[in-house]
């Protein structure tokens, strides 16, 4: 995937995720956000650098984890994903923020701030 950042196990691996481990991410004690992405969407691979400066910023205060729909059709039916990027964050299992499209770093660091 070529991700400069460090994402659970779960999320690189070729099959997708299983929704068990993604709703444990999701309910876990640190708000968690979601970039719903494709490997051929062109704007997901510019989000994908900004995710991971957004990464080093709020390590050990969130986590950052991506989603391939092509992958993990399921996670993104149940989120109403239908354009990527989508990106959700999740705190204590609920959507408290949604931004579709490229989302900027100061953007990313709001949400994410504003809900730790």
């Amino acid at each position: 995937m070529g991700v400069a950042f460090r994402l659970p196990k779960c999320c690189t691996e070729k099959k997708g995720i299983k929704m068990s481990k993604f709703k444990e991410l999701i309910n876990g004690d640190q708000p968690v956000l979601v970039d719903f992405y494709a490997d051929w969407c062109g704007p997901c691979k510019a989000q994908t650098p900004i995710l991971s400066e957004v990464a080093k910023a709020v390590e050990g205060k969130a986590k950052i984890i991506k989603i391939d729909v092509d992958k993990n059709q399921a996670a993104a039916a149940q989120y109403g994903v239908q354009s990527i990027p989508t990106l959700l964050l999740f705190k204590n299992g609920e959507v408290v923020w949604r931004n579709v499209g490229v989302a900027q770093k100061p953007q990313l660091l709001q949400a994410i701030t504003s809900n730790v």
